[in-house]
Order: C-alpha cells, then sequence, then structure tokens
C-alpha cells in the first residue's frame, strides 16, 4: 500500500494556525499568508495539502473562501478541503472552483444522505472526516460529542464510493504526544475504504509506526512540520521508501 503525507494548512480568520485539541482559543499563528503556505508545501515535494476551514466547521458554512482560493492559485498540487460543507451547493462550488477532494465531517453524523449523494455525485472526490474524542465521534468543530463510535461511523460509508476516511484523536490533535497508531490501524482493519491518520503526529517515528501497520494510507502533519520536528525531504523520502 502507498503511503502518502499531507501536510496541514488549518484556516481560521484567514491566518494559518494550529489548534491545541481544537481549541478555538488556544490557535497559535504560522502564517498570514496561506497561498505562501501552500507554495512552500509544494516546493518541498508533498503531494497534496490538506486545508481545513476551521471557522466554517463551527459555522457551518464557508467562512475563509478567499484564503482558499489563494491556497489554490499558489500551488499545483490537489487540495482537500474540510470544514462548513453542508450542502450539495457548497461542494459543488468548492470542486467547481478547483478543490480535488473534499472532506465532510459533521455532516456525516447529521446528513448521511448528503454524503452519500456527493460521493455519486462526484466519486473519488469526497472524503469522509470522522473526529473522535475516547473513541466518540464529536462534531460542529469538535464543539459537540455524539452517541455514535468512529468505527460505526465509518462503516456506514463503508460501501459510499467513499475516497477516504481521515481518522483524528482528538486528544492528541496539537499536542506533539504521538498518533493514535492503534486505533487508526484498527479502523483502516475494519473498513475497506482507505484511512488517513491525523492528530499528534510529533515525529518520523510517528511517520514509521502507521507505514509499518501495512493498512493506513498515509498521515496528516500538522505542528510538528511546522514546528521544524518533522524536517520535509526525510518525511517523504520514508513515506516513500
Amino acid at each position: 500500500m502507498s503511503f502518502t503525507l499531507y501536510p496541514a494548512i488549518d484556516l481560521k480568520g484567514g491566518e494559518v494556525v494550529r489548534l491545541r485539541r481544537g481549541a478555538m482559543e488556544e490557535a497559535t499563528v504560522f502564517s498570514a499568508d496561506p497561498g505562501a503556505q501552500a507554495a512552500a508545501f509544494g516546493a518541498q515535494g508533498f503531494p497534496w495539502v490538506h486545508v481545513v476551514d476551521l471557522d466554517g466547521a463551527f459555522a457551518g458554512r464557508p467562512a475563509n473562501a478567499e484564503a482558499v482560493s489563494r491556497i489554490l492559485a499558489a500551488t499545483a498540487a490537489p487540495v482537500q478541503l474540510g470544514g462548513g460543507i453542508r450542502t450539495l451547493d457548497t461542494a459543488r462550488a468548492w470542486i467547481e472552483a478547483g478543490v480535488a477532494r473534499i472532506i465532510l465531517g459533521s455532516a456525516a453524523v447529521k446528513d448521511p444522505g448528503f454524503v452519500r449523494a456527493a460521493a455519486r455525485e462526484w466519486p473519488s472526490r469526497v472524503a469522509v472526516g470522522i473526529d473522535a474524542r475516547d473513541g466518540m465521534v464529536a462534531t460542529e468543530g469538535w464543539a459537540e460529542t455524539s452517541d455514535l463510535s468512529a468505527r460505526d461511523l465509518a462503516l456506514r460509508f463503508a460501501d459510499a464510493g467513499v475516497a477516504a476516511i481521515i481518522f483524528t484523536d482528538i486528544a492528541r490533535d496539537g499536542m506533539l504526544g504521538g498518533v493514535n497508531v492503534e486505533a487508526t490501524a484498527a479502523l483502516a482493519r475494519d473498513v475497506p475504504v482507505p484511512v488517513i491518520a491525523s492528530g499528534g503526529a510529533a515525529s518520523l517515528d510517528d511517520i514509521r509506526a502507521l507505514k509499518e501497520t501495512g493498512v493506513v494510507a498515509g498521515c496528516i502533519l500538522g505542528r510538528a512540520l511546522y514546528d521544524g520536528r518533522i524536517i520535509p525531504h526525510e518525511a517523504l523520502a520514508l513515506a516513500a521508501a
């Protein structure tokens, strides 16, 4: 199985930030120029860029459209985008704007019919974002926790034609404490859809451990990349080995 690395650009107020455990009040600003950040990731050789409209996730509609447009204009790498995509019209607008893959999170819990319709409309261009707190799915920018397990939600879309499942362990996100390899691999073994790990990647050891499971399809890199704990060329070489 190939293993893909996705550098993350999280947008808040038009700026590139990283959060700790999804808390908006704990945002660290890393750049005021999202386009330049996307261009830098492309120049470093990353094959994708992962973008999250944090304000949009809370508002339930796109809130950083200008910043996303700057990212799309600045890089030739395919962009996957999540945050505030709750209708087919919104999804269509982003895909027509050049987004390669849309990520549907809260909608997967609250409007599964929409997710299935989007996956039918745009085969291979829809991912389901599953963000879990103690194994249970969180929604609305992680502000609410549902009574649905990550595994059960993933299985709901096993036959929907989605391109990937992006699994985030909220407790580890932005904390540099290491990825939850066991939970991610267990999910990947249970569902016939590629699973991408998110949350907590702190070093090359995390990338190595995920890759060695043989079942996880990739990893999203956030704070460790911005802090210099993960060096792009080393990470990419490891992923490609």
